[in-house]
């Protein structure tokens, strides 16, 4: 009768249990009990033994008699919890001799989940090993699907912290390894128009991006159940996963989700390997981490798109072209912020009048349609105001104030103008609130010109106008201060930093150009830049 009530448990599933008693008898019956009931017994005659085996064999289960010939019931519990490698594991701990309240009491008080005194029925018996694995496996569920929360939430956080989308999609198949512990692989369409796959297997981890053949996304598109929006979970068999991934070692299905997040756009494909299967907490994390990196992938698409627009709009309001001038060599910079997508209002101007040359630069508050539409409104103003048989640089600026103070209150914009002579090296210099040009001699020398007045659309001004000349192989270079504005430096350190390698500019000014926007690295503003050097073979032969 024994036997039998102890093998009603036997459809449970299976545990290694980890048996301890010094008596051989009791340990066959416990054992025997476990066995009819389905589960693995691995047995330990001693406490210093039962240390050793749960160290080697990671039980699911202890049972312990409490006397034990070397150390206590309550010495080997207590260890077994004080372990962080081990403290999760339940101990029934079980003793025909220590049975009172008190007993029990300390046996539970140094860590044992359940206490039995024998004699104990089988039933009893069985129905606390289940109890005590029911509770410990609910609990491990619960750990494991909070670690994989926690890992899907550092997943999605990194993907829409990339800067990049081959680190995003990276992000998105090494997180999908590591949280589910299996061979993962990516098919995505990148803002370039090019499919491309990316791979990463345990235990590494780390993602590999390859191309793909074109039509790859399309075939899929195909096994699924139409283009809705939305993620659907589909199997691939080994031989069409080795196909759509080339050079992936695979032997078993592919458990894959396919999510859109718009009709007809391509979906993103993110798959597994499905042996052993997925349970269903495993599958839920798999639909959002492919419905995560369809959004993120659309997100990152969509702000593509908008940048090249913008930066298509902003380019489109500049010189489609800078004349070609006898006597100077002209180069310029326009280097759009990198993470913004607004236009903004940096502007720069090259305009033959004649025997001269005016070069302008000039930076209209603010990054927006707006901004760009004044800058652009700035610019014709000032070509507008050169159309005369006569140049004043005063009085172009005095118009460009007034333009913005009529039609545009409340917005400010600093303007630096250069009016120069190639064949005399004559030069008028007209600044509204703007950096101070860069002189050099071109042996060596750089300095800043001189403050100019009040910025554009503040109030009414008069606009000084300062003559200089440059000499053969001087050069003048006007900036915007998207170049050197950081928040970590001062303004005064940037400047010199500018004006020490502008020291150098006896090259050609193309690298020099790059050089300087090179040294200060990528900008949270927009730039623009202008330089233009006087040639020592000038029309006058100076």
């Amino acid at each position: 009768m024994t036997d039998e009530r102890a093998g009603r448990t036997a459809g449970t599933e299976q545990a290694t249990v980890l048996v301890v008693d010094d008596t051989p008898t009791k340990l066959y019956i416990l054992s025997s009990w476990l066995r009819r009931a389905g589960h693995r017994v691995v047995e330990a005659a001693g406490g210093l033994e039962a240390l050793a085996r749960v160290r080697e064999v990671h039980p699911d289960l202890v049972v312990l008699d409490v006397r034990l010939p070397d150390l206590s019931g309550y010495e080997v519990c207590e260890q077994i919890k004080a372990d962080p490698a081990t403290s999760a594991i339940p101990v029934v701990q079980i003793s025909g001799a220590a049975i009172t309240a008190a007993d029990r009491a300390r046996g539970l008080e140094r860590g044992a989940d359940a206490y039995l005194a024998e004699p104990v029925e089988p039933d009893e018996f069985a129905a606390t090993i289940e109890a005590t694995l029911r509770y410990y496996r609910a609990r491990q569920r619960a750990e494991r699907m909070a670690r994989r929360l926690a890992a899907l939430t550092e997943v999605t956080l990194a993907m829409n912290a990339a800067g990049t989308f081959d680190e995003l999609v990276a992000s998105a198949v090494e997180g999908t390894c590591r949280i589910l512990g299996r061979h993962a692989g990516v098919l995505v369409l990148p803002p370039d128009g090019r499919v491309r796959r990316f791979t990463a297997m345990p235990p590494d981890g780390t993602a590999v991006p390859r191309a793909a053949a074109p039509g790859v996304l399309t075939e899929l598109s195909a096994r699924a159940t139409g283009n809705a929006v939305g993620t659907e979970i589909l199997t691939f068999s080994p031989a069409f996963w080795a196909e759509l991934m080339p050079d992936t070692l695979v032997e078993n299905e592919i458990l894959s989700v396919l999510s859109r997040t718009k009709p007809g756009r391509p979906p993103v494909a993110l798959g597994v390997e499905a042996v052993p299967p997925l349970d269903q907490d495993e599958c839920n994390i798999l639909r959002q981490l492919g419905q995560a990196l369809a959004l993120t992938v659309d997100n990152l698409r969509a702000y593509a798109e908008e940048h090249a627009i913008a930066l298509t709009l902003q380019r489109s309001l500049l010189p489609a072209r800078i004349p070609e001038v006898a006597g100077l060599d002209i180069s310029w910079r326009y280097q759009p912020a990198v993470d913004n997508v607004e236009v903004g209002g940096d502007f720069y101007e090259v305009v033959q009048l004649g025997e001269r040359v005016l070069v302008g630069i000039g930076d209209v508050q603010g990054h927006s349609l707006l901004a760009a539409t004044v800058m652009a409104e700035l610019r014709h103003a000032l070509r507008a105001s050169l159309l005369g048989p006569a140049v004043d640089l005063g009085a172009s600026m005095a118009l460009l104030n007034d333009v913005l103070r009529r039609y545009h209150p409340g917005m400010t914009a600093t303007v630096c103008l250069v009016l120069i002579d190639p064949a005399t090296g004559e030069a008028q210099i007209a600044n509204a609130g703007h950096i101070p040009p860069l002189l050099t001699d071109g042996r060596g020398g750089a300095r800043y010109h001189g403050l100019g007045n009040l910025l554009l659309g503040v109030a009414e001004e008069t606009y000084r106008v300062d003559r200089l000349s440059v000499p053969s192989g001087g050069s003048v270079l006007l900036f915007t201060d998207g170049l050197i504005e950081d928040r970590d430096t001062l303004l005064d350190e940037s400047l010199e930093t500018a004006r020490q390698v502008a020291e150098a500019v006896t090259e050609d000014l193309e690298p020099f150009c790059d050089r300087l926007i090179t040294r200060f690295g990528a900008r949270e503003d927009d730039v623009a830049l202008v330089i233009f050097r006087r040639t020592a073979d000038g029309p006058d032969g100076s």
